[in-house]
């Protein structure tokens, strides 16, 4: 057995397994302040755990958009989701309106610093050409954290507009990532929406929005530290895009009170 390295440090370790890629990525959209060296130590590593997965998926004849998906469907179920009452918790008691600004500003933030990341460490390899094949697996990364954020956005502005979406926590899961898919809200006065989540289609718009996402950090790859200022740019417009539709969308299924509350939880 190899002696481990003495200055080795948590997060250098290889992921070998989907529920470590899973743990990976609730890791890095969980809830406070990542310091920059581990969560680039994180992205590195889910990069490797992905290259290995779709090593794996070419040899069983995969495509990258189908592989993409089911893994994204895989780790769907271990994005923390938070409560309305921990939501506001978390942001110095806003509620409403405000509670939904602060968290779509929270998750530019986060989508802008992976990218950021992700551009950065793109850009390195750009700048070596031999290691360029490894830059795509680091955008891969990238695309299923920010995915990931997005999907969390979505589903915790549905807590803050009362939009409740029945179901266990891994069809609440498919139901987020569809809903993300489509870049719209789930329809609360639709019950059989979480069991058609899970259909062909919306299996074919998840991959469809994965491969956009991918295609957008693809654009990235460029020497120096160009890479770092579009892929956190790139991320934060396309969060604050996703944010306004949202809102818009479940403004629309469930107006919040005239004081801007949203209905409480029930007991």
């Amino acid at each position: 057995m190899a002696t481990p390295d003495k200055d080795s440090r948590p997060g250098d370790e290889i992921a070998t397994s989907e529920s470590e890629v899973g743990e990976l990525v609730g890791r890095l959209t969980e809830p406070g302040e990542l310091e920059p060296a581990e969560r680039r130590r994180l992205l590195g590593r889910l990069a490797r755990a992905l290259t290995t997965g779709a090593s794996k998926a070419r040899k069983n004849g995969a495509g990258r958009g189908r592989w993409l998906a089911d893994v994204f469907l895989n780790i769907a179920p271990r994005i923390p989701i938070r409560d309305l009452h921990t939501l506001s918790q978390h942001h110095q008691g806003l509620t409403g309106e405000e509670l939904a600004d602060d968290l779509v500003r929270t998750a530019q933030k986060a989508t802008m610093t992976v990218g950021a990341i992700g551009g950065a460490l793109a850009a390195a390899e750009f700048a070596a050409p031999p290691l360029l094949l490894s830059a795509p697996a680091q955008l891969v990364a990238e695309t299923i954290v920010v995915a990931a954020i997005e999907v969390k956005l979505l589903a915790e502005l549905h807590e803050v507009y009362g939009v409740r979406v029945q179901g266990t926590g891994a069809q609440r899961a498919v139901a987020f990532s569809a809903a993300w898919a489509k870049q719209r809200g789930v329809d609360p006065l639709a019950p059989a929406s979480v069991t058609l989540a899970l259909g062909a289609a919306t299996k074919t718009a998840l991959r469809n929005r994965l491969m956009r996402t991918l295609g957008r950090h693809l654009t990235t790859l460029g020497p120096f530290l160009t890479g770092a200022v579009a892929g956190g740019a790139l991320n934060r417009m396309a969060t604050k895009k996703l944010g306004e539709a949202i809102r818009n969308d479940l403004r629309v299924k469930t107006p919040l009170p005239p004081g801007g509350r949203a209905p409480e939880l029930d007991a």
